[in-house]
This record gives C-alpha cells, sequence and structure tokens, in this order.
C-alpha cells in the first residue's frame, strides 16, 4: 500500500510521526521531506502552541430548543444537533457521528456528550464565586472550599481528557437482547482541554486519615434516589499520574451547564459516570461509596445473569468486582458514514476509511487493524497520536492553567486512525471490521459481551457493504435512540441469529455464509395516495370529545368512528384527542388493528406540528404543587416502585409511592391504567393496561398485583411482566388513565361508555390475572353493606397456588353470603380439592351462568382473561342465550 499525500484536514490532524514512539504501525501521513520542512520551521525544540490542537471554533447556543422549554431545564440553550437519547427530559445526547469525528481531536462543548440524570442545576453568574465543596470524613483536616479559594490558592492545569459514557456503542447490545440502559449509538465518546486543579494537591491539605481507602464524590443534581454519586480509590487519586482534577474550564471557558457549571470532577481513563458533575463533596472513607447510582449504575454483572436475577438478588449489585472504573479499549469507523455511497463509476482507487480509537487507565492503543475478509486477515492502519503534541510542547500556559504533560507517560486520548483501501477491493467484500489494542495487549473482542446494563460493548466494529448498481452503499450497526437503520436491526428482522458467530448471516454447512438481505415487511396505516399535510392549529381544533383526532408516528388519524366500538372505551380516544399517541398505540395494538388504520388516516402532521408536539411527553416542574389525584388521562405522571412483595414464585405486590402522601391515585371502580416502561432497544414504549388491588381511597401508594410470565424453553415470556420483575426498588414508572369504558358507581349502577345502567346480578368469570380487574369492583359491592348487588364469582386457574387475591376473595364471600357465590375450579387440582375442575368452558358455563330466570337488563357478565378463553367463553354464551349488550369484556 503506497503512502498517500495528506489533506488539509489530516495536515491539521495527523501527528508527525518520530521514531521513538512504541510499535506503530508502518505508514506515515507526512514524508521524510515534509518533517524536513516541519524542522526548518520549527527550530527551536520546543514547539510553539499551534503546534497541538486547540480547540475548534464554537458557538454557544442562545435559543432554547422548542422539546426544552416545558422541562425543568427550559432555561437551558442547546444545540440542535445533538441526537435525544431519552426523549425530552433528562437530556442524555450524543452528536451525530461524522459532525463529532469532523470538529477533530478537540470536541466543543456544543457537540460534547452529555450524560444527565434529571435536571441541571441551574448556577446564577453572582453566585458562582461563592460556589463551595466540602472534603471531608476521614481527613484529619475538613475543609470547605469555595471556587473562588480554588482558583486563587491551588495550582491550576490545563489536561487534554478524553470522557467516554461507559453506554457507548449500548445498542448494539439492546439489539441483541434487552438492557436495562438506553440505547448510545458509538458517540458517547468527546475530548476537551480541562482547566482546574489537580484532586491529589486537594487531598493533601486535607491530609486524609490511616484506613482510608476512597474518595467518595457527590453533586448538586438531586434525584428520585437522592443526589448523584459514586466512589474512586484513593491511592488513584493522589497519584499525579492518574491526572484526576477539579476542573472549572472546558476548552479555555466556563464549563457550560450541562458539563457541570461551575464545578466538576474529570477521571481521565476510567468511564464518565466516575466524573461526577456540579460538585458538592469529597467524604474520604473506608468503604466504597453506598450512593444508589455507585451500585445500581456503572456495573458489567456476568453475562448470565438476567435482569430478573439481577433485581431480585441484591448482591449481586453489591459486588463491587463488577464495578466499571477503567474504559475497554475500544473503536468504531467514522467514515464510511452510515448509508454514504460510493459511486464506482469514475471513483478514486483508493477510499481513506477512518475513524477513532481508545483504551482505558492510560494505556496507549498501539494498533488498528482492519479486515475485508471477515477477519481471516487484517491490515495496520495509520494512527494519531495528536495527545503526544502536548508533551512535545513542554510547559506552557493555556487556559489560566499549566500545561505539563511531558514527564506523564499515561495516555489519556482518544485517537484518530484511518487507511487508504482499494475500491476494488471494497467492492469484492461484504464487510469491513476494526478492532484496537492497547499497549497491554487488550485487544477488542470479535462477540458481544452481553450484559444486564448493556455497558462497556466493544466487540470489533462492522459495517457492510452491499453492491447497488454502480454504487457501494456502507451501513453501520446501528443508529442511536429512535433512529431507525443499522445491519443488526435489518438482520434481526428477517430472522437472523446476531449471536451465531457470523453476525447473524446464514451458516449452512461448511459454505460461505451469505448476508441476510431482505428486512421483514411493515403493516401499512396509511391511506395510498393521501399527501394532506395537517398543521398544529388544525389538530387541536380536535383535541377534544367532538370528533377526536391524534397523531401515530407522525400520522393523522379520526377517531370518530370508532368510539363506540373501540375495546378500551371512548375515554381512551378522548384522552389521545390532539397529541401523539404513538408509544400507547404501536405498544398495545394487535396487527389487525394497525390494519384497520388506513380507513381512519387524514393526513400527514407537518414539521412544525411535530416539533410542537414533541414537548407533550415531558415530567411537571418538580417545584409545582402535585394535584390531589395523581393520575391524568392525557399525560404520563411518574411513580416510585416503593417495595416489592412476592407473593409466589410467579406473582408480586409492585407497591408505587405517589407524588406526595395525602394523593390518591384517582381511578374510578371498575377501569383500569396503564403503565409504561421504556424499551431500552429504541425508547419505544412497553405499554399494558393493569388494575390495582389497593383501595381507590388509599393515600400516597398504590398496589399493582402482576403475574409474572417467565421466558421458557418454548418460547418468550411477557415483556411488561418481566421488565417490571427486573426493576429495582427506587425506579420511576409511568402511568396514564384512568381508561376504559365501565365504570361502577355503586348500589348496582355503572355507566358503559357513559349510558347508564341499573344491575341486580354480576356474573364474573375470569382466569389467572384476569381476577385484578374484576376485583376492584367485587369488592367495591361486597364492602357496602347498603349494596344489595348479588355476585356469582367463576374463577379458573391451573393450581390451588395461582389463585389470586384467594384470602381477600374467601374473606369476602364469607361475610357476604347472602350476595356473594364463589366457586374456583382448577384444571390441575390435587385429590384434597373440593372445588369444581376442569377449564371454564361450556359445560360449566351452562351449569353456573345460565342466562335463564333474569329478566331484561337485570344482570350483567363481566369477563377478564387470556384472550382463548375470552373467546371461548363469549361463543358459550352466546349458545345459552346471553346477548353481546349483556357482556363486558376487560
Amino acid at each position: 500500500m503506497a503512502a498517500h499525500q495528506p489533506t488539509q484536514e489530516d495536515t491539521k490532524q495527523m501527528r508527525r510521526v518520530s521514531a521513538d514512539l512504541p510499535p506503530s504501525p508502518p505508514y506515515s501521513d507526512h514524508s521524510d521531506s515534509e518533517k524536513a520542512e516541519t524542522n526548518t520551521e520549527q527550530p527551536t525544540s520546543t514547539p510553539s502552541p499551534t503546534d497541538f490542537p486547540l480547540p475548534p471554533e464554537s458557538v454557544e447556543p442562545t435559543a432554547v430548543l422548542e422539546p426544552d422549554k416545558k422541562t425543568p431545564d427550559s432555561w437551558l440553550p442547546r444545540d440542535p444537533r445533538l441526537i435525544r437519547l431519552t426523549g425530552v427530559h433528562p437530556f442524555n445526547v450524543e452528536a451525530p457521528l461524522s459532525d463529532l469525528y469532523n470538529e477533530g481531536f478537540l470536541t466543543s462543548p456544543e457537540l460534547f456528550y452529555v450524560r444527565n440524570h434529571g435536571h441541571v442545576p441551574r448556577v446564577e453568574e453572582a453566585d458562582i464565586p461563592n460556589w463551595e465543596f466540602t472534603v471531608e470524613g476521614l481527613v484529619e483536616n475538613p475543609l470547605t472550599i469555595t471556587l473562588r479559594d480554588l482558583i486563587a490558592d491551588y495550582n491550576n492545569v490545563t489536561y487534554p481528557i478524553t470522557l467516554v459514557c461507559a453506554g457507548n456503542r449500548r445498542k448494539e447490545q439492546n439489539v441483541v437482547r434487552k438492557t436495562k440502559g438506553f440505547s448510545w449509538g458509538a458517540a458517547g465518546v468527546s475530548t476537551a482541554l480541562f482547566t482546574g486543579v489537580v484532586l491529589a494537591d486537594v487531598l493533601a491539605k486535607a491530609r486524609p486519615k490511616r484506613g482510608a481507602r476512597y474518595v467518595c464524590m457527590e453533586g448538586a443534581d438531586k434525584l428520585p434516589n437522592g443526589y448523584y454519586g459514586t466512589s474512586v480509590k484513593l491511592n488513584w487519586a493522589v497519584d499525579p499520574n492518574k491526572g484526576m482534577m477539579l476542573a472549572h474550564k472546558m476548552n479555555g471557558e466556563m464549563l457550560r451547564p450541562d458539563h457541570g457549571k461551575p464545578l466538576r470532577v474529570v477521571i481521565p481513563g476510567q468511564i464518565g459516570g466516575r466524573s461526577v458533575k456540579w460538585l458538592k463533596r469529597l467524604i474520604i472513607t473506608s468503604e466504597p461509596s453506598d450512593n444508589w447510582y455507585h451500585i445500581y449504575d456503572n456495573r458489567v454483572l456476568p453475562t448470565m445473569v438476567s435482569p430478573e436475577e439481577s433485581a431480585n438478588k441484591p448482591a449481586w449489585w453489591m459486588d463491587e468486582r463488577y464495578a466499571i472504573y477503567d474504559l475497554s479499549t475500544n473503536s468504531a469507523t467514522a467514515y464510511p458514514a452510515h448509508e454514504e455511497q460510493l459511486c464506482l463509476v469514475g471513483s478514486e482507487p483508493n477510499y481513506r476509511v477512518k475513524g477513532y480509537a481508545y483504551g482505558g487507565g492510560g494505556r496507549r492503543v498501539t494498533r488498528v487493524e482492519l479486515s475485508i475478509d471477515k477477519g481471516v486477515t487484517w491490515r495496520l492502519a495509520n494512527i494519531d497520536y495528536a495527545e503526544d503534541r502536548y508533551r512535545e510542547a513542554g510547559r506552557q500556559q493555556l487556559y489560566g492553567g499549566e500545561m505539563d504533560l511531558e514527564w506523564r507517560e499515561h495516555s489519556f486520548c482518544w485517537c484518530f486512525w484511518n487507511i487508504d483501501m482499494s475500491v476494488s477491493e471494497l467492492a469484492a467484500s461484504n464487510d469491513l471490521l476494526v478492532r484496537a489494542m492497547d499497549d497491554s495487549m487488550n485487544l477488542q473482542p470479535r462477540d458481544m459481551y452481553w450484559s444486564v446494563l448493556g455497558m462497556m460493548n466493544n466487540p470489533w466494529y462492522r459495517i457492510t457493504i452491499s453492491k447497488e448498481n454502480d454504487y457501494l452503499r456502507f451501513e453501520h450497526p446501528t443508529q442511536p435512540a429512535l433512529m431507525p437503520g443499522g445491519w443488526m436491526e435489518r438482520v434481526k428482522k428477517a430472522g437472523g441469529n446476531l449471536t451465531n458467530g457470523y453476525w447473524g448471516e446464514r451458516i449452512e454447512g461448511d459454505d460461505a455464509p451469505e448476508p441476510v438481505i431482505e428486512a421483514a415487511a411493515e403493516i401499512k396505516m396509511t391511506k395510498h395516495g393521501l399527501e394532506k399535510p395537517i398543521t398544529i392549529d388544525e389538530l387541536r381544533k380536535h383535541d377534544g370529545e367532538e370528533q377526536p383526532w391524534f397523531v401515530v408516528n407522525g400520522e393523522v388519524y379520526d377517531g370518530t368512528a370508532f368510539l363506540k366500538e373501540h375495546p378500551g372505551g371512548a375515554t381512551s380516544i378522548f384522552s389521545a384527542a390532539g397529541l401523539d399517541s404513538s408509544d400507547e398505540f404501536m405498544a398495545i395494538h394487535s396487527d389487525t388493528a394497525k390494519a384497520m388504520m388506513t380507513d381512519y388516516h387524514i393526513g400527514s402532521l407537518d414539521e412544525d406540528g411535530r416539533a410542537a408536539l414533541s414537548t407533550n411527553d415531558v415530567q411537571p416542574d418538580p417545584s409545582a404543587t402535585p394535584p390531589a389525584k395523581f393520575l391524568d388521562s392525557r399525560t404520563w405522571k411518574r411513580a416510585t416502585l416503593h417495595t416489592k412483595t412476592t407473593v409466589s414464585w410467579d406473582t408480586r405486590i409492585f407497591r408505587y409511592k405517589l407524588e406526595h402522601d395525602a394523593q390518591t391515585l384517582g381511578l374510578p371502580t371498575g377501569q383500569h391504567l396503564m403503565i409504561r416502561l421504556r424499551d431500552p432497544v429504541t425508547r419505544e414504549a412497553v405499554i399494558r393496561s393493569y388494575t390495582p388491588i389497593s383501595e381507590t381511597s388509599q393515600e400516597g401508594f398504590m398496589d399493582v398485583l402482576v403475574k409474572i410470565y417467565f421466558d421458557t424453553k418454548e418460547g418468550k415470556g411477557g415483556k411488561m411482566s418481566q421488565a417490571m420483575d427486573s426493576l429495582p426498588v427506587g425506579h420511576f414508572v409511568e402511568f396514564k388513565g384512568p381508561i376504559g369504558k365501565f365504570e361502577y358507581l355503586g348500589g348496582g349502577k355503572c355507566t358503559i361508555n357513559g349510558k347508564e345502567r341499573q344491575i341486580n346480578t354480576f356474573l364474573v368469570i375470569c382466569a389467572g390475572s384476569g381476577i385484578t380487574p374484576i376485583y376492584q369492583v367485587f369488592r367495591s359491592i361486597m364492602q357496602d353493606r347498603e349494596d344489595k348487588t348479588k355476585c356469582v364469582v367463576l374463577d379458573g386457574n391451573r393450581l390451588v397456588e395461582d389463585i389470586l387475591c384467594k384470602v381477600d376473595l374467601d374473606g369476602f364471600a364469607k361475610e357476604n353470603e347472602e350476595k356473594c357465590r364463589l366457586l374456583y375450579t382448577l384444571t390441575q387440582a390435587p385429590e384434597s380439592w373440593e372445588g369444581l375442575k376442569g377449564r371454564i368452558a361450556a359445560p360449566l358455563l351452562k351449569e353456573h351462568a345460565v342466562r335463564d330466570g333474569f329478566c331484561e337488563g337485570e344482570a350483567m357478565v363481566l369477563i377478564c382473561g387470556p384472550e382463548a378463553l375470552e373467546k371461548s367463553v363469549h361463543k358459550a354464551l352466546l349458545e345459552i342465550g346471553w346477548r353481546d349488550e349483556e357482556l363486558m369484556f376487560f
């Protein structure tokens, strides 16, 4: 491979490779003559400041973006190029990978990745000099230091440092199998010049006591589980080679709010989660931090530990062996970019492939290798060690701090690599692989190491190559967050097994594996040929009960024609009127329902309208007074998992804490609510309907009884129930409601779609967890001595232990024998069982749910259970004389 002529970009970024470096690739982007010219221009041994990278041009944003205007960060301008990974709020973002790479070695503050757990603490300019933090715990000399004193009393330094989120490249893991983390792409990494005080200098003044082993750090960002905090080992913190610092500047300017203004910790070579922002406390301890976020975040549990086991066995999280500190060796390709096309007609003979690599713990990346034959052979890429140019500059003053890296051998920054590949070779290949190795021979693995949190993902970075007529099309593994695309999603949709060792390609004997190309077809939900733009003003005119319009994936639908027939009742449509209901609709509805949507499609929301609707899914200002009732039919509300009680091996009661102690749920008897958890693959919603078993008047809490459907050898289990079971105590869950077309008012009076009915007898037919929606109605009747309504309950289960709420049901039945008849039937009954046996089917219904004897309109059948049961029961009830208007399916 011949040496290439450097481009202007390369001249700016590429290091002049000298002969005394550790092992590196043999090709240089600078010829000997260029080096000689450089030496002529720089006759002294100390390079000028311009000989090392300076920050790119930076323009601080001045406008608050629309998505932020209804969040607690409504005061904070941000760059619109950033890709949001967790919806509107909190702000977790990365730059487009091409934009990040194009800025060069240093990243501007506006494109630097952001990881926020909650809202950003707002610090007024006048308060910045007096910002305080403490040094406490096992120290001889506790300190309280203001930012003014920190800058004035300590030596300030400036270091180039790369920070990386532990979740970088997580979306690849999420596509293979869902983790608990949201979907970072490959741009959760950035580099800046940080100015501040060496952490060791502050600790030396505090004088840690004997027995002190850890430095715990705590920020000012107050979160549901307390202030964010973590810890590092004390012997690392006092080692000047580790480069840990308390930074107040970034690229020569005051830290911006998203990056920790006015003071943050910066821990080079370790995951970004250790670099605490908005620093308020340093606590010297003998043990690692007991902060919730240190224990339940930033860990790589063993790959065989499932989300369920990690939730049920807290000991996994308490094991400090699984805590992440040093980064793992990693690399990614920036060019060719995702979906880039290379014309084969008249193209240059070579294409320059470019990307980044980084090591962890100060270890230098010593080689970057690429393969176009699936790893059979490899080629060395050229590496630019831009960090070394700061070493070569010697001692200098830069941005108010001393820059002196000449003595330090650690490498705490990423490096850029490139290699010229023959276009003809690329055209003959199906993919392009890259891997990196550091100076301790840590090599990126071929295969992914999946773990519960999806952190430290660093398998070979693979780009697929497709030949389409006269073009080559390149495809990256994934795109971040909700962005569709990537060969991994395509292969998975087509049925490929991404863990088969061949990236999901087909394996047929000894034949070369062939890539899966065709993706599964998606259900069309739009009317063919309809291209009618609809404005936000038009949509807002239909946000009530008259002609309710709603939006799914940017398309507008008129729900008027389906108000009476909707299984969830008209309220479900009313509550979505004028809103983006993509999450709810896509998560809940079947393919059949989706296919029906073409009949209701009336147009597409314009770009301004989509931007306006993007602000709907936000949390209220935490400083606002919560309402008396928790639920809101038009807004998702957050409640925190308070306790988890095991009822049986597959049944749990989840208790959620509401917004304040005197708050009630606000759920009418007989109705239900929606629970939403975010799917870590794309942050799309997993939504299911549940009915709490707690009293409707209960204050401060609600209890939800859930049967967990685990994965088995026969197939996948329940997505929502397993997700709920895997949540740790203290995690929030989102709720919305009430929904449902049935409401029990008391005294036999009920409404269906707003139409009042008077009932004398309810026949209740349920199976398994189907008892919970009906339980509220049954309990209301049984607890009211004045309510003379009769109930016949037929509850089907497999085993005795599967009967949910049995103690309560039996108690109500015993106290109300004159108006309650309770019948259990089991399909696997023990010999001692005295109740009914068999499935709920026609024979049992003919005996215990006869229509004869009831006058017109005085009886109603309430039914809830698996879909197969509801269908068979429906058919059987019609055969024995019941009419559809007398049947209520929950």
